[in-house]
């Protein structure tokens, strides 16, 4: 058993040996603008395993260019991560390697590579979980926001004014949000273009709404105050009924935690009391089948009680 380990090891450590002689060989000529010239009382790392890692930085932003790849700067900002692409791809990629080689010494080689392949799309799914986070705190703050709006108003401030205002007294994603708004409606986009922009990244109904409400005001005119009264009103009785539905499936979300985590749990005793009772799903042919097969229908069965327990409003 040693023999498989220290092989797989020893790959590895090859691998990550390789790609940082590449990273560093084939240097990308064009580099990015230096961090001290651009902020300011800023140095830089001077290390070499600061060099290296900018090298490796620079050469995967120039790879994946201005999309950013998979893990762009529109999916980051979505999830709250303040982190460039290429500085997550990097850290993907390295967790990816690290992850493949304990694994294949606490397991198996095919697991560590299962496991260093299923790394990107766990950051992936983790991305998600950190994106609904944010909308739901955001439509969780949405309410005190229309407040803050309407004393704006009625305090005689213009509508952006008002939008900056809230936004300096509100906490984050709304502050960061609303702040967005007023940035790039100060460099000639359109403020209506940019409200919809908000709730398209949101996936806010409830802020669509004051989005209408804001651009049929600038229209016909009116008191913009009290239809954002009426507003608030209309999603604060939506709040609670979305409190109650939550409260309502949440033993069914519970349930599907734990047959969920169960397979899991079960697998690891077991690992733990017998170590050599499970080799055969690793070792044998139709257990790496069976194996395999347990995942997808784990997946499947997963994303099937995930679609049951979410309510669409």
């Amino acid at each position: 058993m040693d023999s498989p380990m220290v092989f797989v090891l020893a790959v590895a450590l090859c691998l990550a040996a390789m790609i940082l002689v590449i990273f560093v060989v084939f240097k990308p000529r064009f580099g990015s603008v230096p961090l001290e010239r651009r902020r300011l009382g800023n140095q830089q790392d001077k290390s070499a395993v600061g060099r290296i890692s900018q090298t490796a930085v620079d050469a995967v932003e120039n790879v994946l260019g201005e999309s950013g790849g998979p893990y762009n700067r529109e999916v980051l900002y979505n999830a709250g991560v303040k982190v460039a692409p290429a500085d997550f791809t990097v850290g993907v990629a390295v967790a990816s390697i690290l992850v493949a080689a304990f694994a294949a010494l606490l397991t198996h080689p095919i697991l560590g590579l299962v496991s260093g392949i299923a790394t990107p799309f766990l950051a992936k799914v983790v991305l998600v979980i950190l994106r609904d986070k944010r909308r739901s705190k955001f439509a969780d703050q949405l309410t005190d926001t229309i407040q803050m709006l309407i004393g704006g108003l009625r305090a005689g401030h213009s509508v952006l004014r008002s939008v900056e205002a809230a936004a300096q007294e509100a906490d984050a994603p709304t502050s960061e949000e609303l702040l967005r708004i007023v940035n790039e409606t100060r460099i000639g986009k359109d403020a209506r273009l940019a409200f919809d922009d908000v709730a398209d990244r949101m996936d806010s109904e409830d802020f669509r709404w004051i989005s209408q409400a804001i651009q049929i005001n600038r229209e016909v005119g009116g008191d913009l105050a009290e239809v954002l009264e009426q507003v608030a009103g209309t999603i604060r009785e939506r709040t609670e009924i979305k409190g109650q539905i939550r409260s309502l499936s949440a033993e069914g979300k519970m349930s599907a935690y734990v047959l969920m985590v169960m397979p899991i749990g079960v697998a690891v005793v077991l690992g733990m009391i017998n170590p050599g009772y499970l080799d055969v799903f690793v070792e044998h042919p139709m257990g790496l089948v069976m194996l395999v097969g347990g995942l997808l229908l784990f997946a499947v069965g997963g994303f099937w009680m995930s679609r049951i327990v979410k309510i669409k409003f």
